[in-house]
């Protein structure tokens, strides 16, 4: 499509290429909703591994989004919102995981003073994240490690901006304080 672009002069819109992809797969062809998987699948496995701290659940998360994209393909209004109709359905599911998940009681273990400290702070921040509530570390992920902005976290968690941004200083508030207290701990 950006060759065909390029030849007729016309801009090339990746948000009109999707629309052509969301109908084809629409009226059955396996090889648009192919094409879908390929330009999305990336950008879930990691945002559900960030979510979920575990990429083998990330991509069974990541499967069952498409999944469920296709079954519920009808319901999208706007053929170009695919990309948005599909991350809201993966993060939705993401904190339906962490909310099954029985919290487990974890204490913090000393930390290995060979070991390197960016991997060792790394494995504290994955730590840490697992003992947030799952609204709030899908929160939390969405906004610092994915960039999203207000708006589009509060589109893809169904919240209103406000609730993001409250959820938001809660996140930070609690990961401050596990973050402290993990860290005089070690010390």
């Amino acid at each position: 499509m950006i060759r065909q672009a390029i030849q007729t002069g016309v801009a090339y819109d990746p948000k009109q290429e999707e629309a052509a992809l969301v109908y084809k797969t629409r009226e059955g062809e396996d090889a648009a909703f192919r094409a879908l998987i390929s330009r999305h699948r990336m950008r879930l496995v990691r945002t559900a591994s960030n979510i979920l701290r575990d990429p083998v659940e990330a991509e069974d998360v990541a499967q069952e989004s498409f999944l469920k994209a296709h079954r519920e393909l009808h319901r999208l209004r706007d053929d170009r919102a695919f990309g948005s109709f599909i991350y809201r359905i993966c993060v939705r599911l993401c904190v339906d995981r962490l909310r099954v998940k029985r919290a487990e009681p974890s204490t913090l273990e000393p930390a290995d003073d060979s070991a390197s400290g960016v991997v060792e702070n790394r494995l504290l921040v994955e730590k840490l994240l697992n003992r947030l509530p799952p609204d709030l570390r899908a929160t939390l992920v969405l906004r610092e490690m994915e960039q999203l902005s207000y708006e589009e976290v509060a589109n893809i968690m169904g919240v209103p901006v406000g609730t993001v941004r409250s959820r938001l200083h809660t996140a930070r508030e609690k990961f401050r304080a596990l973050w402290v207290a993990a860290t005089d701990f070690r010390m």
